[in-house]
């Protein structure tokens, strides 16, 4: 943590009582706390960004997965006809 900056941000003297209670509980000061905020923040933010363009993503897929299981089911339900002629030739 050497190359450390030093900010300046004001805060409601509420939301400063509450932090204070819960740097008061886990031993650890106000900094601390905020660097460790700011980075849940920051993965957070990450994470919905990355569920954003994963719905995207199978939004913009939806309708050539849509063909692709037809066309397969096409191809299954052929095979099953097949089978059962060849079972309905044996008996």
């Amino acid at each position: 943590m050497g190359n450390l900056k030093r900010v300046m941000i004001s805060l409601p003297s509420s939301l400063l009582k509450e932090v204070d209670g819960i740097v008061k509980k886990e031993h650890g000061n106000r900094s601390q706390f905020i660097r460790e905020a700011m980075q849940m923040y920051i993965a957070e933010r990450q994470k919905k960004e990355l569920r954003e363009k994963m719905k995207q993503g199978y939004i913009e897929m939806g309708q050539i997965n849509l063909e692709l299981a037809n066309a397969g089911f096409s191809v299954d339900c052929g095979m099953m006809l097949a089978y059962e002629e060849n079972l309905a030739e044996c008996e």
